[in-house]
């Protein structure tokens, strides 16, 4: 086989740099982001920083010393860049994550100060002087004695957490135990560290505290942040927004309305205005963040209403404050936009795709973007256009055959349009009298989609790549990929989002099944070679359906991290949405909980399932996989049990990734006759 045609397979995945979000100095010229490169062999990640011309010209690796340096921003000066890492410097070992500075022409990196408790999310000051970062704290001790606080909590010798908070687990780590998330100001030169809330009870998110959290003002005076105002903090409670002065740490509460929640504040130039995400919850859970606006006077308005998407921060002023840039999907793809605040119109600014991240400065905007077809690269915009600024995977890339992707149309339940990729094998030829396995790839959320993007961890191109893959060592056949944006789905409207609440299971199986029976009338399909898969929610619909559909229609299962029992699911960190997306909680309404829970059709099982689970999965517990496991074996159903003890929700390691596809395609390819 000639190298121009080489398969796409698990490791040509993980030997691709990872480029990250971008930030732009202050005349556009240039943009810095980090790059991630995996090394297969010794099992780990090095990430870089790299700065990449928009005017023309190679991109730059800009630091070497580090193994994860991440986040880097731009100062408004242009003199520096920030990042954090964990570096030894001076003699001293960072044991949590550091701030470092760097000049752009090189050098070495500097640490700025000693923060004890670490670095997250922080974003510069205008002067160019100051950084705001957010750092997880003990509350009852003050900035000097926070040190000691963390020697006393490393050398304890119980290991039991220990809370009475509701909140107290997210994805895969539990919240720092006795702490919470501050607001600080620290001087780029001297290092002089303060805490904005210290000796208060204001605090940030607990969940996911990031720099879309505050915003500072154009003068550098104040910080607007988003916080939570109930004393019970949850999940799912809803939002207000508050405003500090950094001289004298005064805050005032700019706009609280139960019925709303407000996130991701953003000053306009002038600092006239704060753009921010406004949902109003009390017309329901699933309501979509709107763009808003505040002034000076406490007057604020939605001007997104009539525009039916969901609005992702973070939010970008143009330099006229005339109009915000951000970015919302639209039936399965993610663009960047531009809303004028005038006509309340929006307009795409770049069209994906997926547009995963941008940056805008000195007039110019850079975009993160993927496709199907490609992992995340950078583009600058020229007017109408894109132009790219960095080719660092086209060789790699190059090596390898990919197939052609392409949307159709499907009639699903209600007799509403549905949306369905497919993602066909190098080589496809519809014409041919070839006959080609199905594989359905069911996203998870469910209020997510799949789209025209790349996906690092449930690849469509290995997936349809004829690979050197499965547990026997044998060769996966290449599929046909099917990706259903079913009832329930992002970026179709919020009446398709909502239209599953209380009746999971119900639209999205249907949608499902008419995906097969479209696919079905194709000649090019092999009937006996149809395989269904999915994860998170995906993985609840494969475990739905081996309890719904008859055996034999689809000849094996892949469950990974799927929800199984809707009761037991009560040990993850997001129960508190159970009872708004189900209907009822499971002790107000048994039967109607059951009556969507895949346990409850048990006896009807039949079909093969691979069931895979991580046990930092805190999202979907891993007693869920388990449990549907062990029913299985029980049943007497073919199944198989992959299970990571360092694995959370997602596998991110690259020789388990290498392990998670094999057992994969070992497993489908165990269950399916040879093809035609």
């Amino acid at each position: 086989m000639s190298k121009a045609t080489r398969p796409f397979d698990v490791n040509a995945l993980w030997a691709l740099d990872r480029i990250g979000a971008p930030s732009l100095c202050p005349d556009g010229a240039q943009a810095v982001a980090a790059v991630t490169r995996y090394d297969m062999e010794t099992n780990q990640a090095r990430a870089s920083l790299w700065l990449f011309s928009t005017l023309g010209g190679a991109p730059r690796r800009l630091t070497e010393a580090g193994d994860k340096d991440g986040n880097p921003q731009w100062s408004p000066r242009g003199d520096l860049v920030a990042f954090t890492a964990r570096r030894e410097q001076g003699g001293h070992k960072d044991e949590e994550p550091q701030l470092y500075v760097i000049a752009p022409d090189g050098g070495e990196a500097r640490r700025v100060g000693r923060v004890p408790t670490g670095v997250d999310a922080f974003k510069w000051f205008p002067d160019g002087r100051r950084i705001a970062f957010v750092s997880w704290v003990w509350p009852d001790r003050k900035a000097a004695g926070q040190a000691e606080a963390l020697r006393e909590f490393k050398a304890r010798k119980e290991t039991a957490y220990v809370t009475d908070e509701a909140l107290y687990r997210y994805w895969d780590h539990h919240l720092p135990a006795g702490r919470v998330p501050h607001l600080h100001v620290i001087d780029i030169d001297t290092g002089r560290l303060r805490d904005l809330f210290e000796g208060s009870d204001w605090e940030l998110e607990r969940a996911e505290p990031n720099a879309q959290s505050f915003d500072i003002s154009p003068d550098g005076r104040r910080i607007a942040f988003a916080f939570d105002p109930a004393a019970d903090k949850r999940l799912d409670n809803r939002f207000a927004l508050a405003e500090i002065d950094v001289r004298t740490r005064r805050v005032q509460t700019l706009l609280q309305d139960g019925d709303w929640d407000f996130t991701a504040p953003r000053y306009s130039g002038s600092g006239a205005h704060l753009a921010f995400l406004a949902s109003h919850q009390a017309l329901g859970h699933n309501q979509p963040h709107r763009l808003a606006v505040l002034d000076q006077q406490g007057r604020w308005a939605v001007f997104s209403d009539d525009w039916d998407h969901d609005v992702a921060a973070p939010l970008q002023w143009a330099e006229d404050d005339q109009a915000v840039l951000f970015a919302a999907e639209e039936r399965g793809r993610r663009h960047l936009w531009r809303f004028a605040l005038g006509d309340r119109q929006a307009q795409r600014a770049f069209e994906g795709g997926h547009v995963g991240a941008f940056a805008h400065a000195g007039g110019l905007t850079v975009v993160n973007h993927d496709s199907v077809q490609f992992p995340p690269r950078l583009s600058v915009l020229e007017g109408s256009s894109a132009q790219r600024i960095e080719t660092l995977n086209d060789e790699r890339l190059a090596a390898h055959r990919f197939g052609r992707h392409e949307e159709v149309t499907i009639t699903g339940a209600r007799g509403d349009a549905v949306q369905m990729w497919l993602i066909y094998p190098p080589g496809f030829d519809a014409k041919a009298k070839k006959k080609w396995p199905v594989m359905h790839v069911i996203h998870g959320g469910p209020h997510t989609a799949f789209g025209d993007s790349w996906h690092w961890r449930w690849n469509h191109q290995v997936f349809a790549s004829p690979s050197p893959l499965g547990t026997a060592g044998g060769t996966a056949q290449g599929y046909v990929v099917a990706c259903v944006n079913y009832h329930g789905s992002s970026s179709f409207g919020h009446e398709f989002l909502d239209s599953i609440t209380g009746r999971w299971g119900e639209y999205e199986l249907q949608d499902v099944e008419a995906a097969t029976d479209w696919l079905l009338k194709k000649p090019w399909v092999d009937r006996q070679r149809i395989v269904a898969t999915g994860g998170s929610y995906g993985g609840y619909m494969v475990a739905w359906m081996n309890g719904h559909v008859k055996p034999g229609r689809y000849q094996a299962y892949v469950c990974h991290a799927g929800c199984y029992d809707w009761q037991a699911m009560y040990a993850d960190d997001a129960y508190s949405w159970h009872r708004k997306e189900l209907g009822a909680a499971y002790w107000e309404d048994p039967a109607r909980v059951a009556a969507q829970s895949p346990h409850s059709f048990a006896q009807h099982f039949r079909t093969p399932t691979l069931v895979v689970h991580g046990a930092l999965d805190y999202r979907v517990p891993d007693a869920q996989g388990l449990a549907y496991y062990n029913t299985l074996k029980s049943l007497g159903v073919p199944a198989r049990l992959v299970w990571f003890p360092d694995e959370n929700h997602w596998i991110l390691k690259p020789r388990n990734s290498r392990l998670w596809y094999g057992e994969f395609f070992g497993w489908l390819s165990r269950h399916l006759p040879k093809g035609r």
